[in-house]
């Protein structure tokens, strides 16, 4: 028998298909993990395996040759690789943004798709740090930039941005990677009940950490996840402006400026959206997750982007204003140069994917149309990258004397590093989605109207309450083969 809310809690029910039970919501999201995984899934990872080839090749050639394979040179000494490695710092914002700070905010709709950001970023940041790990050209004396005492007695220069982004991003990367593993546990004791094989048993009540559902235990959950949300959310805003700091602490025009900051907070925040889109869309529709990721879900993603889009599209107006209103001529330069120098196309094809696409998703019927928002995420994330090639390679390509000018062109090894790192982020996400619970179990079963206390199953008042309701909000709560 269909279970329906009383009116009160319709506003919680609709985050899950109505009519669901518990049980069926377990069953859809643990299954995904026990069954024998569809062609669609074998395809594409045999496709990230083969990236990731890629990239074993390419940095073991790069290594025994040297970072001149790529195409840097005077004066753009940075190039493809800080432009990647932005880009996937600001791909792993989102899961700290829906995870902490929409928790904080006590948004239950975050729980559908929290889970995936979380891992989303972890995989990212992984991404992002092999490229500062390779272009400083001696990987092999890396552990200079800890502060581990050695026999000279030197300690790390403290003043070098690049100093301040490993202790950014590697914090940024171990609350994250905790506050992943601490919201698992009860659906990794989920799958350890659940399974009839003896090795899933053992690792998954391994990694259970003696999990039972006890009042204790979830005490002491509960506390936890609290702790590290509330260590997560400063991470949000401080990550990606210490990222910033690479650049706004210079005096290279086009770079220095306070703007950068909010900026690129804003910036990642969008890029991070977009991806998780991308991919919980495909993931949504192989893996039939339909009963709890609903449309409402993805419509309040896009107007997450709407938003944020709009702030970067300010921002770039911002950047031109300040550039005029400075009066600094080569300030001004940099930015007239941007816009309708050799570059010109980088920076309209930005301008267009980040300031423009978004702009459908103020018309509802464009925002719960699924081609469409996923055509957009992947726009976004197109544009994003071309943002971060733009202000790095259109800022130094032409120096302060026209004598020191020159254009940047990636060579073969540039192209393939960034597709390698492609390969790493989707092995390791098609391995998690294949072998972890990819939507948070307990949590969403945590908003279901089974969950409250207060509720009684089935009533005729109930059935002509949730009819109302449904009408009321322009069928939100249409069943998915519906839409």
């Amino acid at each position: 028998m269909a279970y329906y809310a009383p009116l009160a809690a319709l506003d919680e029910a609709h985050l899950v298909a109505p009519g669901s039970t518990l049980a069926e919501v377990t069953e859809d999201i643990a299954s995904v993990t026990e069954r024998t995984a569809p062609r669609g899934w074998w395809i594409v990872f045999l496709g990230a395996l083969s990236l990731l080839g890629i990239f074993g090749g390419t940095v073991g050639y790069l290594f025994y040759r040297g970072i001149g394979v790529w195409g840097n040179a005077s004066p753009t000494y940075w190039a493809w690789d800080i432009t990647n490695f932005v880009w996937w710092v600001g791909i792993g914002h989102a899961g700290t943004l829906i995870s902490a700070v929409l928790f904080l905010f006590r948004q239950k709709w975050r729980t559908a798709i929290n889970r995936f950001a979380e891992a989303m970023t972890i995989f990212a940041v992984i991404c992002a740090l092999i490229f500062p790990g390779l272009h400083v050209g001696r990987p092999w004396v890396l552990h200079w930039m800890f502060p581990l005492p050695n026999q000279m007695a030197i300690w790390p220069n403290f003043k070098s941005p690049l100093l301040w982004d490993l202790f950014a991003v590697g914090t940024y990367f171990t609350v994250s990677t905790m506050f992943w593993f601490v919201g698992l546990i009860p659906d990794l004791a989920t799958l350890r009940d659940r399974s009839t094989n003896k090795w899933r048993q053992r690792i998954y009540g391994f990694l259970a950490l003696g999990w039972r559902g006890s009042n204790r235990h979830w005490q002491n959950y509960e506390r936890a996840y609290m702790i590290l949300a509330a260590l997560s959310t400063p991470l949000v805003l401080s990550v990606h402006s210490v990222v910033s700091f690479d650049f706004a602490t210079s005096v290279i025009p086009g770079w220095h400026t306070t703007i950068f900051p909010p900026y690129f907070v804003a910036g990642a925040v969008f890029s991070g959206f977009a991806m998780v889109m991308t991919l919980l869309l495909i993931t949504r529709t192989v893996f039939k997750l339909h009963r709890v990721v609903l449309m409402r879900h993805l419509e309040l993603m896009n107007k997450i982007m709407l938003l944020t889009g709009t702030l970067v599209g300010y921002a770039y107006a911002m950047e031109f204003f300040i550039a005029w209103y400075s009066g600094n001529e080569y300030e001004r330069y940099v930015f007239v140069n941007r816009a309708f120098g050799p570059y010109a196309w980088a920076y309209w094809t930005m301008v267009s994917c980040n300031v423009l696409s978004p702009q459908v998703f103020w018309f509802k019927k464009l925002r719960r149309n699924i081609p469409l928002m996923f055509v957009v995420s992947i726009l976004i994330n197109i544009g994003m990258w071309f943002e971060r090639f733009v202000i790095i390679v259109t800022s130094l390509h032409r120096d302060f004397l026209p004598s020191a000018w020159g254009m940047f062109s990636p060579t073969v090894m540039d192209v393939t590093t960034y597709l390698g790192t492609m390969g790493v982020f989707f092995t390791l996400f098609l391995l998690f989605i294949r072998w972890l619970p990819a939507v948070a179990i307990s949590e969403v079963k945590g908003t279901m109207p089974q969950a409250d206390p207060h509720f009684h199953g089935h009533s005729e008042r109930s059935h002509s309450e949730h009819d109302a309701h449904e009408s009321a909000v322009g069928g939100d709560l249409v069943p998915e083969g519906a839409e």
